[in-house]
């Protein structure tokens, strides 16, 4: 396979070159965007079976066609970069989902007293991130 990458690209160079040189060989039709000259010469006979103007649409045919085949090759012999080595487990993330608080209101509270061991976490979640960790308690207004 990488032999025949090879080829075409060597291939789809010398077309660019070809190509390039087309396109230089031509005349001009006037000005830019179309200003000088005049319309008759617009999309006549004589201006679209111009040989060079074949060669030249050929080419461009040739050129498109090989660059998107080189592109599909080598998008095939890639792999997964990003991603392919984490493996998770549904088991696991269920394990590792808190419990949700009673619904009555007693207890569930953060208390900074009680130290517990951290959870085992599922793979690629950091236990130590600020949007992770528990809600510290409100401050209480101090009483004078």
């Amino acid at each position: 396979m990488q032999f025949i990458t090879i080829a075409l690209l060597c291939i789809n160079i010398v077309v660019a070159a070809l190509l390039t040189l087309a396109v230089l060989m031509q005349k001009s039709e006037g000005g830019a965007l179309g200003m000088g000259g005049g319309p008759s010469n617009f999309m006549s006979a004589r201006g679209t079976g111009d040989l060079l103007t074949r060669i030249t649409w050929i080419l461009f045919g040739v050129f498109l066609a090989i660059s998107i085949t080189l592109t599909l090759i080598a998008a095939a012999n890639r792999e997964p970069v990003a991603g392919s080595n984490i493996r998770v487990d549904p088991s696991e993330l269920l394990k590792s989902r808190p419990a949700p608080a009673p619904a009555n209101g007693s207890g569930g509270g953060f208390d900074p007293n009680i130290s517990t061991p951290p959870t085992q976490s599922a793979p690629g979640v950091n236990p130590l991130l600020p949007s992770q960790a528990p809600a510290a308690p409100a401050p209480q207004p101090e009483k004078k």
